[in-house]
């Protein structure tokens, strides 16, 4: 396949080999002398890399070169620590490699390795081959704290009561596991129809909490759900969970994800659970 990937003027390159800390991916070695490329796999061609040499030796070109491997090179960075990682994922982040950073998040998780605090520039992207429609990357999807005062419950009313939400978005598809609200959060996971059936919602279980919410019969990706929630258990400091679901069957699935994404993430966080009734009670 032809593709962008840096190449070497070895005329130029005097060997100094500031160009090595550039490149986490580990493309590049110091051979005999010289600043060598030593695979296509691990070259990203986004040239963090040119930056950093004195002499002008590195450049990006086009030419045929065989496919960028994430797996391949997470396997060869993760092993390096942190810091490694860490430069990886900013790196990926700050170029708007999105598919890619979500990618290597992914291998961190499925190989239980701690995702290191990093930087997040740019916000989750959809993935490249989905059709959107216009309204789809609205921008009032990005991430934001609201601030809120402490408050009286109020006369307990729904309609008097003032609304306890303290981030915006709430869907889970839309979240970014990154976001700065998620740090020492008491989490409220609810399905969809919960804030529907039962009346004081806001007061009773909101409040104080940052809240995520998704339909397990309805949503496809629950697995993405899973991965997703892992990363932010994994990301953050969570004192605890509320899980919140209707009395139907297939809402119980809620609680499933919630279960899996702490195993995934390998953290043991208290989850209270809880069911609404068809009739807005709790059972």
């Amino acid at each position: 396949m032809k593709r962008k990937i840096i190449t070497i003027d070895e005329e130029r390159c005097t060997g100094c080999g500031l160009c090595i800390p550039d490149c986490p991916e580990g493309a590049l070695q110091i051979i005999e002398g010289k600043a060598r490329l030593v695979s296509d796999l691990f070259c990203d061609g986004l040239g963090a890399c040119i930056g950093t040499c004195p002499e002008g030796a590195i450049r990006v070109i086009e030419r045929e070169a065989g496919a960028y491997d994430e797996t391949a090179v997470m396997e060869t960075i993760a092993p390096q620590g942190a810091a490694v990682i860490k430069a990886h994922l900013e790196h990926l982040n700050s170029h708007g490699q999105i598919p890619l950073y979500n990618e290597a998040i992914e291998y961190l998780i499925e190989h239980t390795i701690q995702i290191p605090d990093h930087q997040v520039t740019k916000p989750r992207a959809a993935p490249a081959k989905q059709t959107l429609n216009s309204f789809a990357g609205c921008p009032g999807a990005a991430a934001r704290s609201i601030e809120r005062e402490d408050q009286n419950a109020g006369d307990g009313k729904p309609g008097g009561s003032a609304s306890e939400l303290r981030q915006w978005p709430v869907q889970l598809k839309l979240l970014n596991p990154a976001a700065p609200y998620f740090d020492n959060a008491d989490l409220l996971i609810a399905a969809d129809c919960v804030p529907f059936a039962y009346a004081g919602f806001h007061q009773d279980f909101l409040r104080g909490k940052i809240v995520i919410i998704f339909c397990p019969k309805l949503d496809a990706d629950i697995e993405g759900y899973i991965s997703k929630l892992a990363e932010i258990l994994t990301l953050h400091t969570i004192p605890s969970i509320t899980v919140i679901h209707m009395e139907v069957p297939c809402c119980s699935g809620v609680k499933y994800v919630v279960d899996q994404a702490l195993e995934r993430a390998g953290k043991k966080v208290p989850v209270k659970d809880i069911t609404i009734s068809l009739q807005g009670a709790i059972l």
